[in-house]
């Protein structure tokens, strides 16, 4: 893999896809700052090493029109009280002005160019667009990992220009090397964890880590899915019909890899899909008609526990229950402990994935798992064995 360890940046001007598509208020402050601090160490290590930094991003989806909302004036100074120092701004990404002050910038220094999706050309993967882009810097960089499943012009095409000074950031690298860390080179047993609403949205992750990992817990709203294949009552449980037969094949091919698939035994119902609706526990394959499941049980959760403190290579993508809700967030809260106690006592666990990363965030585990993705799509899209465009680009 070739990272920016590999090179020393002295008196050169980096150029480098960053994903600061962040958050923000109603008055456009930044309301969570995680993906810019995700990528210091790498700007730290240019700047150190003598060379500029041009930092490029997209925020929003302005669809290639200017749009003073998406502008990433808004963000610049949240960016240089991370970075530790003033960052630059320049209205536009290619051009003479762009030119002009990626020209002028010193070693030291960090310029931040306007927002690339300004620009249909970019989410085109527009090669001209691409090329002026590459004018602006002696190396190209990638370390925006939540990109790198796209074959934008600023995270795919512009390597092209950069055939021996394109590099990947450290954050774009410890990305790879977390996910590479499951697939390929866990310490066993492997436990992934797999939840959410649908199996339709995780059949492609499934078939591709079976091969690698041990175990699989399966929780969420997916599990009654299986349930109902497997003969179970599941009242009025999200269930998708038209992907029992499949619940049943993932079954049988899990099987075959010797994989042990451990389904919730029990969950809490609801009579509605409100916080505050009459709730009981039940046994996951007899729940009435009227009530739906929308957490794991207490004899779930200790049945996960046991598997995850006997593992010692941890995925998990998805919560096991409706966490936004108060009342039904204790299966994927005991969750969340095991894999913390589970990593205390050496495990490496890898969480991925929106809602995975949001309660993650919520709820300060954070700093209990070995690594929180930064790149939902991207993450997904790895772990369903794809080679992701922003990647191949470096690599190839």
């Amino acid at each position: 893999m070739k990272t920016i360890n590999d090179f020393n940046f002295k008196d050169k001007k980096a150029l480098v896809r960053v994903d600061f598509n962040v958050p923000q208020d109603d008055q456009l402050n930044v309301t969570d700052n995680t993906r810019i601090v995700a990528v210091k160490p790498t700007v730290e290590k240019i700047l150190k090493d003598g060379g500029s930094v041009i930092l490029m991003t997209h925020l929003g989806r302005p669809k290639g029109e200017v749009k003073d909302e998406f502008s990433l004036k808004h963000i610049k100074d949240e960016v240089s009280n991370v970075l530790g120092q003033e960052v630059k701004f320049v209205e536009e990404c290619v051009g003479e002005k762009a030119e002009k002050a990626a020209s002028e910038l010193q070693p030291g220094e960090i310029l931040l160019l306007e927002n690339l999706r300004f620009h249909n050309e970019e989410e085109k993967g527009d090669e001209a667009f691409a090329e002026e882009l590459s004018k602006l810097g002696d190396a190209y960089v990638n370390d925006a990992f939540g990109t790198a499943h796209r074959a934008h012009a600023s995270t795919a095409v512009i390597a092209k220009y950069f055939s021996s000074t394109k590099f990947f950031g450290l954050l774009m690298a410890k990305e790879l090397q977390a996910i590479d860390k499951v697939l390929k080179g866990g310490e066993r047993p492997v436990t992934a964890i797999l939840g959410g609403s649908k199996v339709s949205t995780k059949i492609t992750i499934i078939e591709n880590i079976l091969p690698a990992i041990d175990n699989l817990i399966v929780g969420g709203g997916m599990a009654f899915t299986f349930i109902k294949a497997l003969g179970g009552k599941v009242g009025n449980s999200l269930v998708e019909e038209d992907k029992l037969p499949l619940a049943l094949e993932i079954l049988g091919k899990a099987k075959e890899h010797n994989v042990k698939v451990y389904l919730p035994s029990d969950a809490i119902i609801a009579e509605s899909f409100n916080n505050e609706a009459d709730r009981k526990e039940a046994d996951i394959y007899a729940i009435p008609e009227g009530w739906m499941g929308l957490d794991a049980g207490h004899k779930s959760r200790d049945q996960f526990n046991d598997v995850l403190l006997n593992s010692r290579t941890i995925l998990w993508n998805g919560p096991i229950g409706v966490f936004e809700m108060s009342n039904f967030a204790g299966g994927t809260i005991a969750l969340g402990d095991s894999i913390a106690e589970a990593t205390s006592l050496g495990a490496f666990s890898l969480v991925g994935g929106g809602d995975s990363v949001a309660f993650v965030k919520q709820f300060g585990y954070g700093d209990k798992v070995s690594y929180v993705s930064t790149g939902g799509g991207a993450m997904l899209e790895s772990l369903e064995g794809l080679e992701l465009p922003g990647v191949a680009a470096i690599n190839n």
